[in-house]
């Protein structure tokens, strides 16, 4: 179990995030065309990192001393694992879904994305570098986080299109 628990966090780890990352933006100018798709995408990417960095700051909560699987350094509250997977699979969703037409290529998304983001989350707290609040905490942000420029790209672009029309 300890193995599939580092596999998620591992997949959940900034390097990891950064590959990812990196592989969506050129697919999305392959299939997208839409340079908002590219900036809401860096937007919620690069605003969790912040986020993340600020909050710790902040709160300067130190991690669990009993039980850690794994060394880790830095602050506990926000888990930046948590709140990076989330806003990760979280704006996918959202960017992918309009070319994903079929039900079960949708329940699909959401699936992988939900097992992805919670898996990261538990894997953390099951290692004993995180309190279940640093994981909730990090997921209650990046949801914020990415309702709000969501919200600000549907805006600007129906706006636009307006504009269009």
């Amino acid at each position: 179990m300890t193995r599939i628990m580092i596999f998620f966090t591992m997949m959940g780890s900034t390097s990891v995030v950064i590959i990812i990352s990196v592989f969506m933006l050129l697919f999305l100018c392959k299939i997208s065309h839409n340079r908002t798709d590219l900036i809401l995408f860096v937007t919620v990417i690069m605003g969790t990192a912040i986020f993340n960095q600020v909050l710790k700051f902040m709160f300067k909560r130190t991690r669990p001393t009993v039980h850690q699987l794994i060394e880790e350094n830095g602050y506990s509250f926000p888990s930046g694992h948590s709140m990076g997977a989330f806003a990760l699979y979280g704006v996918l969703v959202f960017l992918l879904w309009r070319y994903i037409t079929t039900r079960i290529g949708r329940v699909f998304l959401i699936l992988i994305s939900v097992i992805m983001s919670m898996t990261i989350g538990v894997s953390r707290i099951y290692l004993g570098v995180h309190y279940p609040s640093d994981v909730l905490g990090g997921y209650l942000v990046s949801c914020f986080w990415l309702a709000v420029t969501i919200w600000i790209y549907q805006h600007y672009v129906e706006g636009r299109n307006n504009k269009i029309k």
